[in-house]
């Protein structure tokens, strides 16, 4: 009796991590048909469509979601996190030319997947203080990458002008700003970049040894 008394504990928390990780894996994929609904069609999803593409029924969102905004405060973490993992910062102390194109190429890709989702941000950014909070952290994040790309040429600017450079240099490179060039325009991937690379390449400044 000790024996099978002393076994029965050892099964039960398999039992709750193995609910706890389906849960989580439902949760996940949740989120994942949330967001290609909105790379198909760039509107706030019902929650009747998401069911459907996910898989699951209405009761399964609303189980582990409290609201659609929970659900795209989740998504927003997940696609944010996603989005730092492919796109880590590279050719930092590499030549202008080398350090434009890389960075224009990370940020067209990150706008590239974003670009629906952060319309429904914006759109819904009035509804959840958490909604506008990652608004201002995932700019804050294009800006801080700027400012490393482009420390050489910053450096020689003054305080107020560098901010004026690094605002305009944000504002060019913005989701929408890659959208228009995209949709509007019809530009190739590679077309867009090299717009952008172009028109940053006459702002900024020379650098020593760029001549």
């Amino acid at each position: 009796m000790e024996t099978a008394t002393s076994s029965m504990p050892a099964r039960k928390p398999g039992r709750i991590d193995g609910r706890r990780l389906r849960s989580e894996r439902t949760k996940q994929l949740i989120i994942e048909a949330f967001l290609a609904l909105l790379r198909d069609n760039p509107v706030m999803p019902t929650a009747v469509q998401i069911a459907d593409r996910a898989g699951y029924s209405v009761r399964s969102i609303f189980e582990r979601f409290p609201d659609l905004i929970a659900l795209r405060i989740a998504a927003t973490d997940y696609a944010l996190a996603q989005a730092a993992a492919l796109a880590p910062a590279r050719h930092v102390n590499a030549d202008r030319q080398a350090r434009i194109r890389s960075q224009v190429e990370t940020r067209a890709g990150t706008c590239e997947r974003g670009v629906a989702l952060w319309r429904v941000l914006l759109s819904s950014e009035d509804l959840s203080g958490e909604i506008s909070l990652r608004i201002a952290r995932a700019r804050e994040t294009t800006t801080a990458r700027l400012e490393l790309m482009y420390a050489p040429e910053l450096a020689r600017l003054s305080e107020t002008r560098r901010r004026e450079m690094v605002i305009a240099l944000e504002a060019l490179t913005d989701h929408e700003s890659w959208a228009r060039m995209r949709e509007m325009f019809g530009l190739s991937f590679e077309e867009a970049c090299n717009v952008w690379i172009a028109a940053i390449d006459r702002l900024l400044p020379q650098a020593p040894g760029n001549g």
